[in-house]
């Protein structure tokens, strides 16, 4: 056979393969199949409330094959999701629940055949929201099941295919169609954008804004305020967060760029109305585990005027107050990761489904609309009758204390040093002796119920106690 027959056989083989790939576009690209007749996710033109993809036809007669990935270009992209946290015990993955956000969207994933198995899909996450927190602007980096044989950004051809001899084939797969088709109600995807091959959401991300929302009530907003500009710039906040040393966690400066705490509506920036929403609005390059909740805990001990907007400096003074006072932390649903901030992104913006995820959106806030004044009025009309509202702040977690007792007069947590100690011994971390006396650290076996992703060991230096901790951004 000649040279040239076998190169004429090889372009013919790239072709079917293109061909077949606008086939699969076409006949739907969420299919379980190589080819198939039936209707899939993404051709679906309305917005169905309960996910559903209606009912599939696959060959006639005998076994369908199995989706062959290797055929198919893949694409390194960044994906932007809205979710409502509530019915979830948070972002990421867990070992002991299935009932992640996370896990939710990894099966959609599965189920549309965009990827072949998490392992391998090169996947990064932005940020990991604790249980009971919403996101409007969470954003992950995953490469992703692709059409163009021509290539693009981010796009990996397969082996098989020359990219010198195949043309340009028209749109990218609608992915947030595809997906949210398959989602739940309340995870949402809102857009995609391609992106370079090393290009990460944990580590291409500029800077991350949370907005924690809360009732005025009896609350002192304006010294809230004054209070809340003490976070900015960059601190030690070992004392305003939860220690987690058991997960390799031993560096505890953090910078944020601004905090605020403002009317959700500025027209209410005067009201004395206990029932407007007001917000606390911080934006950081990167947060501690429950960073947010123990600021917004400590905002509001200040707004109750039990503490004085001082308390903030003190507690960020680790050399005066290297340990970290018994606090409960401000509850979990207020809180919402509102903007992950990226540069170089550009968002491919699907003008029907974002429409139909508006549509989403609306139907759960009309739901809480409702709700909300049906409250409302049975309030006012208890009030009507003599009933007094109580004063207390409602959005700390556990039991309110009759005799209040300030927080530099309370039992304080172990120390960081002695949290290492205890996980040394405990086996969770290891100490070795470095060249300049210094001790440090490795990553140890990690807990079943470990609060970050499966990451490999990470080596830490631990100084003496004149010297700060290091340890790469979480």
């Amino acid at each position: 056979m000649s040279d040239e027959l076998i190169q004429r056989i090889k372009e013919l083989e790239a072709e079917v393969e293109r061909l077949k790939s606008q086939l699969r576009v076409r006949s739907g690209a969420g299919d379980d199949t190589e080819v198939t007749t039936g209707r899939s996710p993404d051709e679906e033109a309305d917005c169905k409330p309960d996910g559903g993809t209606g009912s599939k036809k696959g060959h006639k007669g005998g076994k369908a094959r199995p989706f062959d990935f290797s055929a198919h270009p893949r694409r390194h992209v960044a994906l932007r999701l809205a979710y409502l946290g509530w019915a979830y015990q948070g972002f990421a993955v867990q070992e002991n629940t299935d009932n992640t956000v996370e896990a939710r969207l990894f099966e959609a994933l599965l189920k549309t055949r965009l990827i072949h198995d998490r392992q391998s899909s090169n996947y990064h996450r932005c940020g990991r929201t604790d249980k009971g927190v919403s996101a409007f602007s969470q954003v992950i980096t995953i490469d992703l099941r692709s059409t163009q044989f021509g290539g693009g950004l981010g796009v990996t051809l397969p082996d098989s295919v020359d990219a010198t001899k195949t043309k340009a084939v028209g749109s990218e797969l609608p992915y947030a169609k595809m997906l949210n088709r398959v989602l739940p109600q309340d995870i949402r995807i809102l857009d995609w954008a391609p992106a370079a091959e090393g290009f990460s959401a944990r580590f291409d991300c500029r800077s991350r804004t949370y907005r924690y929302y809360f009732p005025r009530g009896s609350l002192d907003v304006v010294l809230m305020a004054e209070a809340a500009k003490s976070y900015e710039g960059t601190h030690d906040f070992r004392n305003l967060c939860k220690m987690d040393v058991g997960n390799g966690v031993l560096q505890f400066q953090r910078t944020i760029l601004s905090a605020s705490v403002s009317p959700v509506q500025p027209q209410h920036v005067s009201s004395t109305n206990p029932h407007h929403l007001f917000m606390f609005e911080i934006k950081g390059l990167a947060f501690l585990y429950h960073q947010v909740r123990c600021m917004m805990a400590v905002l509001l001990l200040v707004g109750q005027k039990v503490e004085v907007p001082g308390i903030i400096a003190q507690l960020l003074d680790v050399d005066t107050n290297p340990r970290k006072p018994q606090y409960s932390m401000a509850v979990d649903y207020p809180l919402v990761l509102y903007d992950c901030h990226f540069e170089g992104l550009t968002w491919q913006r699907e003008t029907e489904e974002l429409n139909c995820v508006l549509t989403a959106l609306q139907q759960h806030w009309t739901q809480s609309a409702v709700r909300t004044h049906v409250l409302h009025g049975m309030i006012q009309g208890l009030e009507d009758r003599g009933g007094a509202s109580s004063n207390h702040c409602l959005l700390v977690e556990g039991s309110r204390q009759r005799n209040y007792r300030p927080l530099l007069e309370r039992p304080c947590c172990e120390s960081l040093e002695s949290r290492i100690d205890h996980f040394v011994k405990r086996g969770r971390l290891e100490r070795e002796e470095g060249e300049s006396g210094g001790g440090v650290v490795h990553r140890g076996k990690r807990s079943k119920q470990s609060h970050h992703s499966p990451s490999p060991p990470v080596a830490l230096e631990v100084p003496s106690s004149n010297q700060s901790l290091q340890k790469a951004e979480h």
